[in-house]
């Protein structure tokens, strides 16, 4: 053993030109006593620890560099060896209910087994010298420090959850269950206005001046009629009859709400001139006459008979309106030369609703309307029309099919979940059944995820956050941060008993391997957590109230999986590590297993991951030729990153919530069809009663304002139909101009002017009245006057933009970038009416719009701000600049790179992706960050080497964690939501490029560009020390004697009893621990 260490003192000094010195060093090994060590210190400590061996070895060193024959001499001369080196006894240690949790802390060795005690003082030199001894930069220091008050707090937590795992669990699951208990204050909130609407905006402000004015009064039902056979004539007495029959099926229907029956007639919109025929006395066309609908079949009043009376229904339909008007509500209409209508390919049927909700609990309610709706109007569209093909939508559909899809799919969280367990009982352990499995710890883990999910949700609700349906993919995102702290953390725990058998160890040497465990995982799972946890925290600012709430969730609940992953894991991990060790079986602890393996796993044997890493993965990309390309291929990579990220558009994707089955999606084809130029309504109102009268004439001819805007901005349709265009003062003046008019304003009193119009204002408020309770009761909802004084508040012109969609890779779909152009080009039209202030712009669309203006800008900022974040927690916790900036340079190509597929995919950024680009931001830089802090870490000056080193011992880990976070999400690329399918293309985009960056690209920069290891890094691996010695050596001679005596040096270069070098201490060191002498261990 003595030799042993000669040996390798001699090849530093060979290879160093450096002379040893002798400084004791007390340590005690498994089955041994105290020893002396020798390591490089100051000459003065020669004189006080000068000895006979000394001289020895000092001969020896000077010998070394003359011949090596006399060193072969020396080191095989009598040494005096201690007695007691003889027996075969081992000193005991004892037991956990021996010592108090304070004893392991005020330990001299912080962590290392009685029979491995060294002075602390001592050991510290002994680790913290280096084999050649370099001034630490400043930067150098601070690292060096930062990186043992981690690792430091991290082994007295691991210590404490070891040494009392049970009071930890118990700990764990109170806090947990605690804040679980806030989830009872829960906001949840489904309005899309109040998820997806930045706050404070142009829009919500115009929003609630109109609906001050107008408050919400209908809701819409619409049902589009068309012909079995393709292009045929709807307008045929056949079809038209179908189509009244249906109309009869929905106008006498009923629904029941709380024993309470309703029809249509009782619960429409009311409003006159609904019908085209004069009402005769007793007439049951009355109700129906009074309700607001929409439909050629106005010209029989809605009344089969009058339909099936009718012999020229042709002449009738002509009777309708202008060629405008028919447009409305024919589809694909033809016209001949006269402008008489011909056929038409389609019949559109509108029913309208008095709206009654309300709202609760974030929820817009109307339960009796809900309820007619599908009963009467859902029932009864949905039924077998045998030459009719119907289209339909009602205002629950939207609720209906979108919510009810994503319960639908919840199903696939369970799925994950499942793929998680399975695929972690089967690689945590180093065997899937039998000793050294982890199901248990599978579960554990799942466990662990749960209740950091409930503990998150809880907090939240107790700080008024909103719940939304987005919120239902935080499940997931969790479980892919969660199962990547979980393997780190086991693979920490075998790293630390690697060359120690579970037998040998007691309960004490269990405890100190969990805190030299945690210690070892501590740094990589808070550098990784914190990152996560800023990135959403910063986008937690977002101006759009749904991104902004889950982000701020996901920051809780990263949180809360980094503090029970420390806590609650750990301890776990601990009680498994007993029941492995008396021999009992996974997940039924309580049965003990009757045939003891013949061979114990030591766990000195890298897995197949680690020993891929270490000879074919690492090999490969570190070579010169490897450097070249892993360089060349990740430079094309930003390439297409950048190419696409520029060219990635803001689209109004409101179409792809809906699933691909549902009926809406074929009633938006159906309308993009038939109706190819109707579009958004708008409304501009124009606010108090005496400025409207004062501005009469200009308001009455509007439409000469906002004709000839159908091709460009505003992109405002021609004011020349019903459905375009509708004025009450145009209205009403026509009504002015017509006969026997002045005998009804005589009989009120009202004197008209000159000009055609009321002489006097309060005239003129009184035929606004009489007007719109009348012949234009149409009007009666855009006309709103004072419950007090009787006065004519505001009235709004009611037009319509056209349609402003366009073929984006073969779809259909809403035109953002044109409809932020209308939107802005409205405003900035009715602004420019300096004559007919105040006047102000609403459309329901406006509030949709502000989202697509700022939603890009949202995205780069806030992935911009995240990754300048990372950054700086990366620089504190990592406390190195250069792998700082590495890393951080690395996540940000691969976020670029994710944009540049997302274009390639045809994902658009919208309200779904640009939440799913903030989670790549936070689950990149776990890979790229256990990498980083790995490499820092492993000791030596080759950082090739350094790199192989932290390859083989955290690559396993990540890709561990990448693959199961994958296989979780996978199971949503078979959802028909686009909710959850885009979240599963995008975090296989993000966990491919975070791992290949991560894996490949960051150790090639780190082997090129990485810094200097920290003070209390590991010491290089046995083989890189050996090929550095190698490499050093005199050249290989011809001369058969030389050679022998080369082979005899190079069989002292391995362990003299074929076992594996132990690299137990090195958890110890890179914590901050005392280690043992690496001259120890070899031995």
């Amino acid at each position: 053993r003595t030799r042993m260490s000669r040996l390798q003192h001699f090849l530093q000094v060979a290879t160093c030109n450096t002379p040893l010195h002798r400084t004791p060093s007390t340590t005690l090994g498994s089955g041994m006593k105290s020893h002396t060590t020798m390591v490089q210190t100051a000459p003065e400590s020669d004189a006080a620890n000068a000895d006979g061996k000394t001289a020895t070895v000092e001969k020896a060193s000077e010998a070394a560099d003359d011949d090596f024959d006399t060193f072969l001499e020396l080191i095989n001369s009598p040494t005096e060896e201690d007695p007691q080196q003889e027996e075969n006894g081992s000193v005991q240690s004892t037991t956990h209910s021996d010592k108090s949790f304070q004893d392991y802390l005020n330990s001299p060795t912080k962590g290392q087994t009685n029979d491995q005690t060294t002075s602390n003082n001592e050991s510290a030199s002994v680790s913290a010298t280096p084999e050649i001894e370099k001034k630490r930069s400043g930067c150098e220091a601070v690292g060096d420090k930062v990186d043992r008050s981690i690792s430091g707090f991290f082994y007295n937590i691991g210590i404490f959850c070891s040494f009392r795992p049970k009071t930890t669990i118990a700990i764990s699951l109170g806090i947990a269950i605690l804040c679980a208990m806030g989830m009872t204050q829960l906001t949840t909130e489904n309005r899309p206005e109040k998820l997806w609407v930045p706050q404070n905006t142009q829009a919500e402000a115009e929003q609630n001046q109109f609906l001050s004015y107008f408050p919400p009064n209908s809701r819409f039902q619409n049902v589009i009629a068309s012909a079995k056979e393709p292009n045929a004539n709807m307008l045929t007495k056949d079809h038209l009859v179908d189509v009244m029959k249906m109309h009869e099926s929905i106008e006498l229907g009923e629904s029941v709400y709380e024993n309470e029956k309703s029809t249509f007639t009782g619960l429409c919109t009311k409003a006159g001139g609904t019908c085209a025929q004069p009402i005769e006395p007793g007439d049951d066309d009355d109700d129906i006459c009074d309700c607001l609908a929409l439909s050629v079949l106005k010209m029989w009043n809605y009344d089969l008979a009058k339909l099936e009376a009718d012999t020229d229904v042709m002449a009738t339909l002509n009777n309708y309106g202008s060629r405008e008007d028919l447009e409305g509500v024919l589809g694909l209409p033809v016209f001949d030369s006269t402008n008489q209508l011909v056929s038409a390919e389609a019949i559109s049927v509108s029913y309208f609703l008095k709206d009654q909700s309300t709202v609760e609990n974030g929820n817009t309610l109307d339960p009796v309307n809900e309820a007619w709706e599908e009963d009467v109007f859902l029932k009864t569209v949905q039924g077998d029309f045998a030459d009719m093909n119907l289209a339909y939508l009602s205002s629950r559909s939207f609720n209906d099919e979108f919510g009810g899809e994503i319960s639908g799919d919840l199903v696939y969280v369970q799925i994950s979940y499942l793929v998680a367990f399975l695929f972690l009982g089967a690689t945590l352990g180093t065997k899937i059944c039998g000793r050294g499995s982890r199901w248990a710890m599978s579960m554990s883990t799942l466990v662990l995820i749960i209740l950091a999910t409930v503990a998150g949700f809880g907090i939240a609700s107790l700080a008024g956050l909103l719940y939304g349906p987005v919120h239902s993919i935080l499940p997931f995102v969790l479980l892919g941060i969660g199962l990547d702290d979980a393997f780190v953390i086991a693979n920490a725990f075998d790293r630390e008993r690697e060359g120690v058998s579970r037998e040998s160890e007691d309960d004490e040497a269990i405890v100190k391997r969990g805190g030299r465990a945690l210690a070892r995982a501590g740094a990589s799972i808070t550098v990784t957590s914190l990152t996560d946890l800023v990135a959403f925290a910063i986008s937690s600012t977002s101006a759009l109230p749904a991104l902004a709430s889950f982000c701020a969730f996901a920051s809780i609940n990263i949180f809360f999986l980094w503090a029970l992953a420390a806590t609650f894991f750990t301890s776990t991990m601990v009680i498994d590590e007993k029941r492995q060790r008396a021999n009992r079986k996974d997940m039924l602890c309580c049965l003990t297993r009757k045939n003891v393996p013949a061979e114990e796993d030591t766990g000195s044997k890298e897995g197949p991951i680690s020993i891929y890493f270490r000879k074919y993965h690492a090999p490969k990309i570190l070579s010169k030729q490897g450097k070249l390309g892993v360089i060349a291929c990740f430079a094309a990579l930003f390439g297409f990153g950048v190419y696409g990220m520029i060219n990635l558009p803001v689209e109004d994707s409101a179409r792809n919530f809906i699933p691909q089955d549902s009926y809406i999606n074929t009633y938006s084809q159906s309308a993009d069809k038939y109706f190819p130029t109707s579009g958004t309504s708008l409304y501009i109102t124009f606010e108090s009663g005496t400025n409207i009268y004062d501005n009469r004439e200009a308001l009455a001819n509007l439409d000469t304002r906002v004709s000839g805007l159908s091709n460009k901005p505003p992109y405002i349709a021609e004011p020349n139909s019903d459905s375009a265009y509708q004025n009450m003062m145009a209205g009403m003046k026509s009504f002015l101009a017509s006969d026997g008019t002045n005998a009804i304003l005589e009989s009120m009193d009202i004197t008209l002017g000159e000009d055609g119009w009321p002489a006097t204002y309060p005239g003129f408020v009184q035929t606004v009245q009489m007007y719109t309770r009348g012949p234009g009761a149409k009007y009666a909802t855009s006309t709103p006057f004072n419950d007090n004084t009787g006065d004519l508040e505001a009235y709004y012109v009611k037009l319509e933009y056209v349609r402003l969609t366009k073929e984006f890779r073969g779809e259909t779909i809403d035109d953002a970038s044109r409809q932020i152009d209308a939107m802005d080009a409205t405003r900035e039209m009715v602004e420019g009416w300096n004559d007919l202030q105040p006047a102000f712009t609403y459309s329901d669309k406006f509030l949709a719009i502000e989202g697509f203006k700022i939603i890009g800008n949202e995205l780069y900022r806030n992935v911009g701000l995240a990754i300048l974040c990372v950054g700086v927690i990366v620089l504190i916790t990592v406390a190195n600049f250069r792998a700082a900036l590495l890393i951080t340079l690395n996540v940000a190509f691969c976020i670029v790179e994710i944009l540049g597929f997302m274009y390639a995919l045809g994902i658009v950024i919208d309200s779904v992706s640009v939440i799913n680009v903030v989670l790549a931001v936070g689950l990149s830089i776990d890979y790229s960050a256990h990498v980083g802090h790995c490499f820092m870490v492993k000791g030596g000056d080759s950082k090739d080497a350094r790199a192989t080193e932290a390859l083989a011992d955290i690559g396993a880990s990540v890709l561990n964690g990448a693959l199961s976070t994958f296989l979780a999400v996978a199971v949503l690329l078979f959802s028909t939501s686009y909710v959850f399918k885009t979240l599963a293309i995008q975090f296989a985009l993000t966990v491919g490029l975070g791992v290949i960056h991560g894996l490949v690209l960051l150790p090639v920069l780190l082997s090129l560009f990485g810094p200097e290891p920290f003070a209390s890094a590991e010491p290089p691996h046995k083989a890189e020390s050996i090929e550095m010695a190698k490499n050093n050596a005199p050249e290989e001679s011809s001369d058969p004697e030389v050679a022998a005596k080369d082979s005899a040096k190079d069989s002292f270069e391995e362990n003299p009893n074929g076992e594996p070098k132990s690299e137990k201490t090195e958890g110890a060191e890179s914590s901050g621990i005392p280690p043992e002498t690496a001259e120890d261990k070899d031995a």
